[in-house]
């Protein structure tokens, strides 16, 4: 999942970041409503957590101009008033969730999930493919009904692969759904991570290089020769 947070109070901004972050989102970061519509319409969000009060550019006319422009990305708008009235404006806007300051991080995380799988085709909570069980919302998974101790970064990798249902990511895919802007484009986190993420998964593999192309889940893993 990938998120763009736009918010001027930079050390908020950078505590959404970091918690995102260590749960495996990919997070950028706007501090103004310029740069923000920037980024957004640079790059494929899936949720964007919108300060509604923004210099340079308000964070109403960011929510119209998603809307208008027919962007996927679903909006969490925040804002420091509780009044009702603001709450129904920010939704007849076009936002699809409203979160009062100051927050608990966890309802943050819940509702950033929520909206997340919202911007995706849907997909069963619990995703089965070539033998492994990925529970999303719990954050578990088994291969084989064997429990996987995963990172957050393994998981989310998995995950992106999961729900390619075969599809090829490429390297750069996989940075832009799992890492964020700061990653660039060095693949070598991903090369890093899918090694791990291979040796949890054991034998026979079931992660496929597609020489000069990418990453994908094989439904029929072929047995190496130590298993012959």
């Amino acid at each position: 999942m990938r998120v763009l947070v736009v918010e001027d109070e930079a050390f908020l901004a950078e505590m959404i970041a970091r918690g995102l972050g260590r749960d495996a989102i990919a997070v950028d970061v706007a501090l103004d409503g310029v740069d923000g519509l920037r980024k957004l319409q640079l790059g494929d969000y899936d949720v964007l957590i919108l300060d509604r009060d923004l210099p340079g550019l308000h964070g109403d006319e960011i929510c119209r101009r998603t809307v208008a422009e027919g962007l996927r990305t679903r909006i969490l708008m925040l804002t420091a008033s509780a009044t009702v009235r603001e709450r129904v404006e920010g939704l007849g806007l076009g936002a699809d969730d409203y979160l009062t300051k100051p927050f608990a991080y966890d309802e943050l995380l819940a509702r950033v999930l929520a909206l997340g799988r919202r911007s995706q085709p849907a997909l069963p909570p619990v995703i089965r493919r070539a033998g492994i069980t990925l529970d999303i919302p719990r954050r578990q998974a088994s291969r084989d009904g064997r429990p996987l101790n995963l990172s957050r970064r393994e998981f989310a990798v998995l995950e992106a692969l999961m729900r390619a249902g075969g599809a090829v990511l490429s390297g750069e895919d996989l940075i832009e759904q799992v890492w964020d802007e700061a990653a660039g484009y060095d693949t070598n986190p991903v090369r890093v991570t899918l090694s791990r993420l291979r040796t949890k998964l054991g034998a026979p593999p079931v992660i496929e290089t597609v020489p000069g192309t990418g990453y994908r889940i094989t439904e029929n893993p072929r047995p190496t020769q130590a298993d012959r």
